[in-house]
């Protein structure tokens, strides 16, 4: 029997998916140089271009979902590749960006919508594919609260467990495949390598991002155990980003990057990021000359072509979201 491409797409999750949730006076994403490559100006989109919500509705071929709070201002025929719920600054409990909605409260939204009857049909979600992102904002406020490491561990575990219910609250909603995003290598984010002038990725940030794919691949194992073997399918951003980063001679597809953990945009001081700009309104970052040499766009994003080159590598991965 053939294998069915979904024909819609309903994506949760964080900054590397949203495509323009994001209120205009909360995020850098709707400020210039954001959306420079495309759509040609600020999008709501945490990158110079396209991001992964776009390249995997690319390879299902179909138009990117549509954002949620925009969702008034499609026209039908729009709202049929699906809606994006994912806000930038998330997570699946509450961040330092409180009062944006974390996961479960985006699936609360899914969950109204369908609930409408208005746009979606069971048989519509028979055929749709999830996207859950979650690319560590849990973390990054855990940091920032100042709580011990020896307490990191277990808090991943949470996590982890949260993703779990989460996973299976969207599958009992009726979507009938569900990918989600193993968390990439935090420790190579720019905002991690700046000590190491971007030459070298941090390895105990990394040692904590496998335990968190470790115990994800055992809930997802889980899961698959419950419903058929492949409905949970793993996209795994952990190798695909360190197979771009570390790509000495150019894989077909894959972009070389001759400084992979160097930024395109980048805050003049380290108080000012990619967007700022002072009362006068004077540039208070840099920009390189062509966001496709690089393959981060600021501190925590890939540029579209970093994004590009990590869907490439993800193809013989993303064959596992065919129904």
């Amino acid at each position: 029997m053939k294998r069915m491409r979904p024909n819609r797409l309903f994506v949760f999750g964080d900054s590397y998916a949203d495509t323009g949730n994001i209120r205009k006076s909360l995020a850098d994403s709707w400020k210039m140089p954001y959306g420079v490559s495309f759509p040609g100006k600020p999008s709501g989109r945490f990158s110079d271009g396209r991001i992964a919500t776009d390249f995997l509705a690319r390879y299902l071929g179909i138009k990117s979902p549509i954002p949620y709070t925009w969702k008034n201002y499609a026209g039908k025929e729009r709202l049929l590749f699906g809606m994006n719920y994912a806000y930038g600054g998330t997570g699946v409990f509450k961040t330092f960006n409180n009062p944006l909605p974390n996961m479960t409260t985006q699936i609360d939204y899914f969950q109204k919508v369908l609930a409408s009857g208005n746009i979606y049909t069971p048989s519509d979600l028979h055929t749709s594919l999830a996207l859950v992102s979650n690319a560590g904002n849990d973390y990054g406020t855990f940091i920032l609260q100042k709580r011990l490491m020896t307490e990191f561990p277990g808090f991943i575990k949470q996590v982890v467990d949260q993703t779990e219910v989460n996973l299976r609250r969207i599958h009992k909603l009726g979507v009938k495949k569900i990918a989600i995003a193993s968390l990439q290598p935090l420790g190579c984010l720019p905002s991690k390598t700046t000590s190491s002038s971007f030459k070298h990725c941090n390895a105990s940030d990394n040692a904590l991002v496998k335990l968190h794919n470790i115990l994800l691949r055992r809930a997802v194992a889980k899961l698959n155990n419950v419903t058929k073997p492949s409905t949970f399918v793993i996209l795994d951003l952990y190798k695909a980003f360190l197979t771009v980063l570390k790509n000495k001679r150019a894989k077909t597809g894959v972009t070389r990057f001759v400084n992979p953990l160097k930024p395109c945009c980048v805050g003049i001081t380290s108080n000012d990021s990619c967007s700022n700009v002072d009362k006068k309104g004077e540039k208070k970052y840099t920009i390189c000359k062509d966001p496709k040499t690089s393959f981060f766009w600021d501190v925590f994003h890939p540029t579209e072509e970093g994004w590009r080159s990590v869907y490439s590598v993800l193809r013989e991965n993303l064959k596992a979201v065919l129904i």
